[in-house]
């Protein structure tokens, strides 16, 4: 148990600390990286294709993302304890 909570506040301290760290920064996505580097490499590159749909605000972006990072996440955990019971069972 103290194992547990002893990995679990590395963890935390690990998420936190660079906010403290770096104060001012934006901490950006890759997303914008690359297309900033594929700009710099060629000015007239054109995307292939255009999103089908744009969320409305960054916030609603952000929470589909979470929304299916945690269903991600949900899933594998369903599946490793399904088939970690399943070995145990036989």
């Amino acid at each position: 148990m103290k194992r547990t909570l002893l990995l679990l506040a590395i963890v935390v301290l690990l998420a936190i600390i660079p906010l403290f760290i770096q104060k001012g920064a934006e901490f950006g996505g890759a997303d914008g990286e690359a297309e900033a580097a594929i700009g710099e490499i060629n000015k007239d590159y054109e995307p292939w294709f255009e999103s089908l749909w744009e969320p409305p605000s960054g916030e609603i972006e952000s929470l589909l993302f979470v929304l299916q990072a945690a269903i991600g996440a949900g899933f594998i955990g369903y599946f490793i304890g399904y088939m970690r019971g399943k070995h145990k069972e036989g």
